[in-house]
């Protein structure tokens, strides 16, 4: 396995919940791997040592350390590469940025889920866009590869889920498939077997790589509803019989749009808002605030720009493409959910996209609601050389309170296990960033 350790800590800050104590947040990076195997990466305690794991492609490695490596589908994948000097070289894996040409995974997305109520955690892994999704059952520590089962024949969108929408307390891929907006549940009987689809819109011709993606409670009746780049579909009462579910246009990221989508009151009136990126291969992060007012009895928003969707830098010189995997976690621990984004690196390869050579970042947003109502998303970097996949996943890895991140994408797998320390006043005024304004007025 190649494992590269990063010493460098990129530091972001925010202040702690009480007055008195101020801390700096960081991430150390580690990379378990420079291979291209996923898009996705995840956490999950495989092996039932109390521990958690991070799966990423056909791998899983033992936490807390990752130096074990295990295979439990076939790795068979590799390519050839010509060296300058004229003699090639044979890679495991896609190729990403090892190589120098654009291939995609089969590998999108990943999650951790008990399927048949063992015990022991098992796999998911939503494919590449087009194509089936499959669970991969843990051998409870036996060796080999795991069993493969799969979950759906077809999952399309980008930015495909898993999560429990229905309410019954357990989660289900949301998704679209054949051109058709849906949700597909599994068997809790007969687990091995294809899970049952439940359409919940017309056939709108969704195309496998549609992009934008997420649920969550829009209108405040205790249920779930689904968000997609056009507008949200609410969920009716009763889901017996496979209703289809009202659709509510709103153009959320109107054409190409981004990654996951959340619902989440962003500045405390009470009303759940929507965070979205814009384009997943272009510019562009937003929250979209609901109104008081209704519009013709119908939810209506308003748009709040944190990243410009033409590229140009914030009032903190912040400015990235390809955001097309994003999360919203509390990362600092005051009771607000951030967002963790960052730019895909190569999505459509080295000279795709708007700046497919430009720094593989990965940023928090600490989310301020400010006394007078407004509010304010602030950046952190805390990595250059990583970025995001199809997916960016922060959970506590370690049982310290505080999210980790992994990461899985062209670049290979990344763990960013987060650190905080206390400091004085001082010294956190100073690491605070500052609009592009105020920084210039002070220099």
């Amino acid at each position: 396995m190649n494992r590269l350790f990063i010493p460098l800590i990129f530091i972001s800050t925010a202040m702690a919940v009480s007055a008195k104590d101020y801390y700096l947040h960081s991430f150390k990076k580690t990379q378990l791997t420079d291979q291209f195997w996923g898009e996705g990466a995840n956490f999950g305690d495989f092996n039932r040592d109390g521990k958690m794991d991070v799966v990423s492609g056909p791998f899983w490695y033992a936490g807390p350390d990752f130096k074990q490596r295990h295979e439990f589908y076939p790795a068979t994948e590799k390519f050839t590469l010509k060296n300058p000097d004229g003699t090639e070289q044979e890679i495991p894996g896609f190729e990403g940025a090892l190589g120098v040409n654009n291939t995609y995974s089969k590998n999108f997305l990943a999650f951790s889920y008990d399927f048949n109520n063992d015990g022991w955690t098992d796999i998911l892994i939503l494919g590449f866009p087009g194509e089936h999704s499959s669970w991969y059952e843990n051998p409870q520590g036996k060796p080999g590869h795991w069993k493969r089962h799969v979950a759906i024949d077809v999952t399309d969108n980008e930015s495909p889920t898993f999560g429990d929408l229905t309410g019954d307390g357990k989660p289900e891929i949301i998704c679209s498939s054949k051109g058709v907006l849906g949700y597909a549940t599994p068997d809790r009987n007969n687990p091995t077997a294809k899970w049952t689809w439940h359409p919940i819109s017309p056939d709108n011709n969704y195309h496998k790589f549609t992009h934008g993606l997420g649920f969550g409670d829009v209108n405040g009746d205790g249920r779930a509803d689904i968000l997609e780049r056009d507008g949200w579909w609410e969920q009716p009462a009763s889901l017996e019989g496979d209703p289809l579910w009202k659709h509510h246009k709103y153009p959320f990221a109107p054409g190409m749009g981004g990654a996951q989508m959340y619902a989440y009151d962003v500045n405390g009136d009470g009303l759940t808002d929507v965070i979205t990126s814009f384009a997943a291969h272009g510019y562009g992060l937003s929250w979209h605030e609901q109104l008081k007012e209704k519009n013709e009895g119908e939810i209506s928003f308003r748009e709040h720009i944190i990243l410009d969707k033409q590229g140009k830098r914030n009032k903190y010189g912040v400015s990235f493409s390809q955001l097309h995997g994003v999360d919203l976690v509390d990362v600092d621990g005051d009771g607000l959910k951030d967002i963790i984004t960052g730019k895909r690196f190569w999505a459509h390869g080295p000279k795709g996209d708007p700046e497919p050579n430009a720094a593989a970042v990965l940023y928090w947003f600490k989310l301020v609601r400010n006394p007078d109502k407004s509010v304010d998303f602030i950046p952190f970097q805390i990595d250059d050389d990583s970025g995001v996949g199809t997916q960016v996943v922060a959970a506590d890895f370690n049982g310290d309170k505080l999210p980790d991140i992994v990461v899985g994408n062209k670049k290979g797998t990344f763990v960013h296990v987060h650190e905080r320390k206390k400091v004085s006043k001082k010294v956190w005024e100073a690491a605070q960033p500052k609009p592009m304004a105020e920084t210039a007025a002070t220099k």
